[in-house]
């Protein structure tokens, strides 16, 4: 393991060689900075695993140094440790409320500095390793959640990934301080859908007549997937977020966050419904502008959006050439029996195109396969929608 990169801030010269010393010799990387506005600069360009920060300083003192680093999302999680003389309960209680994990007391003992920092830089790495993991099980539930999506229902998938492209578009614009969640709520808002024949999805979502137990099941989507996501860690807002897309107004939301991501699915929801009834995108806008239900700076967002346009290729290949990120443009059906494996539409994910193989050994698959080939301009931009839902942030989208 790498060692741990320690930052040390502190006007006086003395204390700096002291403490430098010390820590150099139990293995540590060390940085030494007189003035908080040069360890800011520098943590930006290379975050440490912890810094040791005094509090009486020129220019910036220790309290206005650790809430700089407080405010930048790339800083605010790296422990701060106060070095200082000032003994009072309310500096201490200043240096913990701007940010620090601990405070030592100056003069200090050197085995009492290299305890503290020991155990934070454990509580640290250990920390990381934590949110590596949650991070690396969130992104495979999200990935297995979204291809049983596109295996249900190709056109569920290219529904979602226009409602994503809309709320990705607002959420640019107005500035939406965790995009991740938006991006993430949109891409799964119609996984509750997937029990829904496409017949009665295609005809619910243009908005013509239903049957009552066919608009019962519709309307019921919404928390069915919100239900199934709120039992993942960090997607709790994510859930709120799709169990208010069809009335942002009669679901209560726990954060602003919630409430702005509920309010951008549900008028993306609108502009693609209408898009996808064959309206234009401009006419689309200009009815929901004339409707009193929208208004204000996310509608606003709208006013020049255009559609990302996929940029494809039409081939006829065999399985063996098939490549994560094609779609398929005709059934795929077994030799022998016709019996359907992928339907029209189906994006292909490494683990698709295994499926394939396998059954093109037994009991065998029409070949070649008609497939749209993304042009390498648009090819990441697929593999992000396919693999990269939790940005996170996460998600920050």
């Amino acid at each position: 393991m790498a060692a741990s990169d320690i930052m040390i801030v502190d006007d006086n010269p003395a204390n700096l060689k002291l403490l430098e010393d010390m820590l150099l010799q139990r293995g540590y990387e060390v940085r030494s900075f007189p003035l908080g506005r040069l360890a800011v600069a520098a943590a930006l360009k290379n975050p440490p695993d912890l810094i040791l920060l005094d509090i009486n300083m020129p220019e910036m003192n220790g309290y206005q140094v650790c809430e700089r680093l407080k405010a930048s999302q790339e800083l605010s999680e790296i422990p701060v440790i106060f070095l200082s003389a000032l003994n009072e309960t309310e500096d201490k209680v200043r240096a913990f409320r701007s940010g620090g994990v601990d405070y030592i007391s100056k003069p200090f003992q050197l085995e009492e500095v290299q305890a503290r920092v020991q155990t934070h830089v454990r509580l640290r790495h250990a920390q990381q390793a934590e949110r590596a993991l949650l991070e690396k099980t969130l992104g495979g539930a999200i990935g297995t959640l979204w291809e049983l999506v596109q295996l249900t229902s190709p056109v569920l998938a290219l529904r979602a990934h226009s409602i994503r492209d809309i709320v990705l578009w607002i959420a640019k614009r107005i500035g939406t301080a965790e995009p991740w969640q938006s991006e993430l709520a949109a891409t799964l808002c119609l996984l509750g859908c997937i029990s829904l024949p496409d017949e009665v999805f295609e005809r619910a979502y243009c908005g013509q007549d239903l049957s009552p137990d066919e608009d019962r099941m519709f309307r019921a989507h919404p928390e069915s997937a919100a239900r199934l996501l709120s039992k993942i860690p960090r997607l709790e807002i994510v859930s709120e977020i799709i169990r208010g897309q069809q009335n942002p107004e009669a679901v209560p939301s726990s954060t602003e966050a919630a409430k702005q991501g509920t309010l951008m699915l549900h008028l993306a929801m609108e502009v693609d419904r209408r898009i996808f009834r064959g309206e234009t995108v401009s006419r689309a806008i200009a009815e929901l502008k004339r409707s009193s239900r929208f208004k204000g700076p996310i509608l606003d967002a709208l006013e020049s959006y255009s559609p990302q346009q996929a940029d494809f290729t039409s081939q006829w290949l065999p399985i063996r050439e098939l490549r994560s990120g094609m779609i398929l443009e005709r059934d795929v059906l077994s030799t022998e029996s016709n019996l359907l494996i992928f339907k029209k539409g189906t994006t292909l994910t490494d683990t698709w195109i295994e499926r394939l193989v396998n059954f093109a050994k037994a009991p065998g698959i029409q070949e070649p396969v008609a497939v749209c080939v993304p042009r390498v301009a648009s090819a990441r931009k697929f593999e992000e929608l396919v693999c990269g839902v939790t940005g996170t942030g996460a998600h920050d989208a």
